[in-house]
Formats: C-alpha cells, structure tokens, sequence
C-alpha cells in the first residue's frame, strides 16, 4: 500500500498485478494472497503456533515462495509452502531455521 500510496489492499494489489506476472502478498496472521491474471488465491496459515520473533519472515517466506514456482508448484502451493517457513521462522528467536524446512514441508505434503 506504500508503494502505490494507497489506502486500500485491494487497491494496492491490482495495481502491482497490472504491470506484474505474479504477485504475492502477506498477510501476517492471515496468511498470504497470490494473484496472477484471472487468479487469486488466498492462503491461509495452517496451524496456531506462538510468534517469537519476526525477524527474517518475510525472507523466509519468499525463498519458500520461489523455491515452489521455480520447481514447477501451482500458485497456491508456492503459499502454502512460503506461510510454512515464515510460520517456521516466527516461531523462536533468530532468523535461520531451528527445523529442517524440507522435512516441514515433507510432513506437509508439500515437498
């Protein structure tokens, strides 16, 4: 919404999707949104752990959002999988991972 200098997310995110491919969002406790084209996904967090510690989330959940588009998942999974490893990363102190991400995701369903 600082980008576009607007009020409204609704608003911010059609902006970003007319001049972008793809485009991903957070939501904080909400989860994220993705949209591209005609889609739009709203993916909410799976699971209610305790949030420690922001630093590094936002990171986490884009290298978890690339990695998924880069191997080929579907717009939704990619935000599956990038609320996974930023839930991960919120849920102690520091910003590396305490928990392998790929057995997360494996336990997930998600790998």
């Amino acid at each position: 919404m600082s980008l576009y200098e607007v009020d409204d997310l609704d608003a911010a995110v059609e902006r970003a999707a007319a001049t972008c491919e793809v485009v991903s969002v957070t939501l904080g406790a909400r989860g994220s949104m993705v949209v591209s084209g005609g889609e739009r996904h709203v993916v909410p967090v799976e699971g209610n752990g305790p949030v420690v510690d922001t630093t590094g989330a936002g990171d986490l959940y884009a290298a978890g959002f690339l990695f998924g588009l880069t191997h080929g998942y579907d717009l939704e999974r990619c935000a599956r999988l990038a609320n996974l490893c930023a839930a991960e990363c919120i849920s102690h102190l520091g910003a590396r991972p305490a928990t392998s991400l790929a057995d997360l995701a494996a336990g997930a369903g998600l790998a």
